[in-house]
């Protein structure tokens, strides 16, 4: 299983890396506040613990996926459930939130033509 934490935009081996466990789609954990993301493995948790270990607080961690064939994002995940947060089920309630993941994902990941 091979997770990387982008900064930058992802080169092509670490976006082929990352879909290696799952092949269609990548598991993300996304930090809003750095603006960075860890992506790859079979769970969002692994991913959450990696960003943690390089210093990310958690309340500022989200789960999301990434389709890279549509280009698409999406925003259910175990480790959104967070009642504290105001977010009690495993999809991103907040719509604010969910824009400002998905520009942190297309800008990390997406390639540009």
């Amino acid at each position: 299983m091979k997770i990387h934490i982008i900064r930058k935009q992802a080169e092509k081996r670490q976006i082929s890396e990352m879909l290696e466990e799952l092949e269609t789609y990548i598991k993300l954990a996304v930090d809003v506040e750095r603006e960075i993301l860890a992506g790859g493995g079979e769970y969002h948790a692994d991913c959450e613990e990696l960003l943690l270990s390089d210093g990310s607080l958690q309340q500022n961690i989200w789960g999301a996926d990434w389709y890279p064939d549509s280009r698409t994002v999406g925003f259910g995940a175990l480790i959104n459930i967070r009642p504290r947060q105001g977010n009690r089920g495993m999809e991103i309630e907040d719509p604010s939130l969910c824009s400002r993941i998905e520009k942190i994902v297309k800008r990390l990941l997406e390639e540009n033509d």
